[in-house]
């Protein structure tokens, strides 16, 4: 049982993960190419962007891990074996809740820990890149502009950046100086002040004005440290400005605090009841599975894999509507939430019942009844006008 679990659980983890951030990489890396920042930065933002797909991603591979095993165990018909010398479907639950109980500790510290600061981090390296404090690249063959003034343009680019020819860097002062170089070659060289660089120039013209010049002096050299003094930028706001960005013990701490406003106070509440509620939801996932992974005998019809994705994802909807609910004071949180939860688990705990302890008894019988004639009603139907057609 176990090793029919752990297959299709770690490859939905897997599968779901790679969709989630190929869908969100394309996105990153337009980003950041427009923002001119370094590629890498990509793979750090993707890094702190798992936790939340993890979050969701967890609770649908338990339920497919256990769905897809009764599944297999009832379809070769191993599961009617075990049934006839007397294990029940309760003894037969031990090993997917050992699994419930371990994700859902899992769960619990990434929504409740992890993803808040993977969730700050990732907001940080978004203001950095926008703000160009993650080192934005100067764009070959473009005039690129520095907040102090600085104008550069570079022809070609080599070696990796390190190695650039075709240039031409122009400044403007406050009090009315100016400079313009042009340049065979050049790079940049770091210093010990990490407020300015130096551009080296190689094979070049300078020329300098200055409001106590007369005229413009022009200067030709073979080698030449020209300093860019780089732009300051402000500090990242601090962590907390939003519920996404808050562990447990801060939602608490803020959702009973006299001091915070009272709008503070319902979005934290009912952020803390979601995320309580969503990791709770887990145990509830063996019995559905079981429930919705075992067909009718004679069948094999995966009407109920389907139907239990699909219950899942809407809950999950569910629970993000009541969180703003609660959040916007329409409802008090823990009603908004665990209102829905105990409709879930009532109708969740009727469907293990039914196909546990009702003889013959299939929760979805009836559904699974209309799939049938439907299908049939198909089969008949696409025959014929493929023979009208022909005709």
């Amino acid at each position: 049982m176990a090793r029919l679990i752990a297959v299709p659980l770690f490859s939905t983890l897997v599968i779901s993960a790679m969709l989630l951030v190929l869908d969100r990489m394309l996105r990153l890396f337009d980003f950041v190419a427009t923002e001119g920042g370094p590629i890498s930065v990509v793979w750090r933002m993707l890094a702190n962007l798992l936790p939340e797909y993890l979050g969701l991603g967890i609770p649908i591979g338990l339920l497919l891990g256990v769905m897809l095993a009764f599944r297999k165990l009832a379809t070769t018909s191993e599961l009617d074996v075990m049934r006839g010398v007397g294990m029940s479907y309760t003894r037969l639950l031990y090993v997917p809740f050992l699994y419930a109980v371990v994700l859902a500790a899992i769960n619990l510290a990434i929504v409740g820990f992890i993803q808040p600061d993977a969730r700050y981090n990732y907001e940080k390296l978004r203001f950095e890149l926008r703000t160009g404090a993650l080192g934005a690249s100067i764009k070959v063959g473009e005039f690129t502009h520095f907040p102090n003034g600085a104008t550069v343009r570079i022809e070609k680019s080599q070696n990796n950046g390190h190695d650039l020819s075709g240039i031409f860097v122009q400044y403007a002062g406050k009090k009315g100086e100016w400079y313009a170089v042009t340049a065979e070659s050049g790079q940049f060289l770091a210093t010990d002040n990490p407020d300015e660089i130096i551009f080296r120039l190689t094979r070049g013209t300078l020329v300098n004005k200055a409001p106590e010049f007369a005229t413009p002096r022009v200067l030709t050299f073979t080698s030449h440290d020209l300093p860019i003094p780089l732009p300051k930028y402000e500090n990242f706001r601090d962590q907390g400005t939003t519920n996404l960005e808050l562990t447990l013990p801060r939602l608490v701490e803020v959702g009973h605090d006299p001091k915070a406003a009272a709008k503070d106070r319902a979005e934290s509440r009912a952020a803390f009841h979601y995320r309580i509620v969503e990791v709770t939801t887990m145990f509830l996932l063996p019995f559905l599975a079981l429930a919705l992974g075992v067909p009718p005998k004679r069948s094999t019809s995966a009407l109920g894999v389907i139907l239990g994705i699909v219950m899942i994802v809407a809950y999950h909807k569910v629970n993000e509507y009541a969180m703003g609910l609660g959040g916007r004071g329409g409802l008090d949180p823990i009603f908004a939430l665990w209102g829905p939860f105990l409709i879930f688990a009532a109708l969740v705990m009727w469907m293990f019942y039914t196909i546990a302890f009702v003889p013959g008894g299939q929760p979805i019988g009836g559904l699974e009844r209309v799939a049938a004639k439907t299908g049939k009603l198909l089969g008949r139907l696409l025959p014929r006008r493929r023979a009208e057609a022909t005709a």
